[in-house]
């Protein structure tokens, strides 16, 4: 069966220190799709983050760039397996110079919290109890 991807492109002012951030959250570089202007970030099998210089970025787009320090333009939301692992990556996010958000959503079957990374763009780790979904 074919698996659908997703490629998440995301304007950066560094490329060298967005590859390392990530990198320090435990994800790995795909070299073959990574240059000195973008670096592609594997986040899972169908799960891919393409960080692009906002020089690079504005080769696929006609619109104004918004600055993701001030505007949000997209909230990206990665499942995790448990509360713990929600924890731990935005803990990590945050040793690595991210922005934890105060924001804890705990509902008891659903668990979640947020961070920006060094541009500014809203990642949201969330882990929901299995037996909740299933009814």
């Amino acid at each position: 069966m074919y698996q659908q991807m997703i490629f998440v492109n995301l304007a950066t002012d560094d490329v060298v220190a967005s590859r390392k951030f990530f990198t320090e959250l435990g994800y790995t570089i795909n070299p073959q799709f990574s240059t000195d202007d973008c670096t592609c970030v594997v986040i899972s099998d169908t799960i891919v983050a393409m960080l692009l210089s906002k020089q690079r970025y504005a080769d696929f787009t006609k619109k104004e760039i918004a600055d993701s320090t001030k505007t949000s333009e997209v909230l990206i939301c990665l499942s995790a397996e448990s509360r713990e692992k929600v924890d731990e990556l935005v803990n990590k996010a945050v040793a690595a110079g991210g922005t934890a958000n105060d924001d804890i959503q705990d509902h008891g079957f659903m668990y979640g919290r947020s961070f920006d990374d060094l541009d500014g763009h809203s990642w949201e780790v969330m882990w929901m109890d299995p037996a909740a979904v299933q009814g």
